[in-house]
């Protein structure tokens, strides 16, 4: 049973629609999987645009940058995806300035607020929407729209990789928000989506940058349901399928669903003694602090059959962390959080009387 916060399980119905004949990009038939997949994102992120990179989420990572920064960014560092931002600049000889915090601790409004006000030079922010590495949820939302109150042609870009089809982001002072096919889309890695406003566009157009990860040249391109290089054609079918499979469900459901699953994972881990890592977490995944990560985690792999994420640098043995994104089933959380209390048991720090199960339970079904 995999857990892992990406890659996440591919669905049957995914991968049958990947493991249909191979067509060419420049056809018709393909352009016509292309607009109905994009039309799907759009509706989806609640943007003017969006663009498919045949790429990783770094990639579209690496393409804000260079796109969207144009004298000095601001970057904000809560993990190991925050401070990648930090080395993107750094390897394009971009001038930045970071926010860092430990990777439990989210940015303050008045954090990235005071920074603004006191450089004026920075045209861009970079922000985890979720930040992966602890779990956490930055207040990315109104993080933006109070720097849009001060200079509303500051470009605002979230990293929305573990939270774009978690749960319902407020778009409407973002400007480029970025995402991957190997999290809530649960398909293999190696696309990546960005959803663009129509400042960040403008900006885009009006001063082209880069060759692969030229965003005026794909714009251009995906307008017209195709894309300037050969496209990720598998993964698009792929998508497309998640996308109406989404649709179907409502995704305001799916929202829903996934934030009571998160919710009733973490309740059930509290009541048997664990401590939440982040301070605000996020949907996308529980992350409990424990010194004995490695051990719990080798036993349910071995025993249980349940397959869950260590940490990263400093918190590596000392956090775990369980997927809820994509369509993860009830009975999944409901047996992660169940082998859990088991393996206590068996490293003697608790004694199993099924209480994580009751607790995800009751949360889950009876609203509790």
């Amino acid at each position: 049973m995999l857990l892992t916060p990406g890659p996440t399980p591919v669905p049957e119905f995914a991968r049958k629609a990947m493991s249909d004949i191979t067509i060419h990009h420049r056809t018709k038939e393909f352009e016509a999987i292309f607009g109905k997949t994009r039309d799907l994102l759009i509706e989806l992120y609640g943007m003017p645009e969006v663009l498919m990179l045949a790429s990783s989420g770094t990639g579209a990572m690496e393409a804000c940058i260079t796109n969207l920064t144009r004298k000095k960014a601001l970057t904000i560092n809560s993990g190991k995806f925050g401070e990648r931002f930090g080395k993107i600049c750094k390897a394009f000889n971009i001038e930045y300035t970071e926010i860092k915090n430990e990777w439990n601790t989210p940015v303050s409004v008045e954090q990235v607020v005071n920074t603004v006000k006191n450089d004026s030079t920075i045209d861009a922010i970079f922000i985890q929407i979720c930040e992966s590495a602890g779990g956490l949820r930055h207040p990315v939302e109104e993080i933006a729209k109070e720097v849009k109150k001060i200079n509303p042609d500051i470009m605002i870009i979230a990293d929305g990789i573990t939270a774009i089809g978690v749960e319902k982001i407020d778009v409407s002072n973002l400007d480029a928000v970025i995402t991957g096919s190997q999290k809530a889309f649960m398909l293999p890695p190696a696309l990546a989506m960005i959803g663009l406003s129509a400042s960040a566009i403008k900006k885009i157009e009006e001063q082209p940058s880069g060759y692969y990860f030229n965003l005026a040249n794909e714009l251009k391109n995906q307008r017209k349901n195709t894309t300037a290089y050969t496209a990720a054609t598998t993964l698009i079918m792929g998508l497309e399928a998640i996308l109406e499979k989404f649709k179907e469900i409502g995704f305001d459901n799916l929202y829903a669903q996934t934030a009571l699953r998160a919710k009733a994972t973490r309740e059930a881990l509290k009541a048997i003694g664990f401590e939440i890592y982040p301070q605000n977490p996020a949907n996308a995944m529980t992350t409990v602090y424990t010194e004995q990560s490695n051990e719990i985690r080798k036993i349910l792999k071995t025993k249980y059959s349940v397959d869950i994420a260590g940490g990263q640098d400093h918190l590596s043995g000392k956090i775990f962390r369980i997927n809820h994104m994509g369509l993860v089933e009830d009975f999944e959380s409901s047996w992660a959080v169940n082998a859990i209390e088991l393996v206590m048991d068996e490293l003697g720090i608790r004694t199993f009387d099924g209480t994580a199960n009751k607790v995800f339970a009751t949360t889950m079904f009876k609203g509790k």
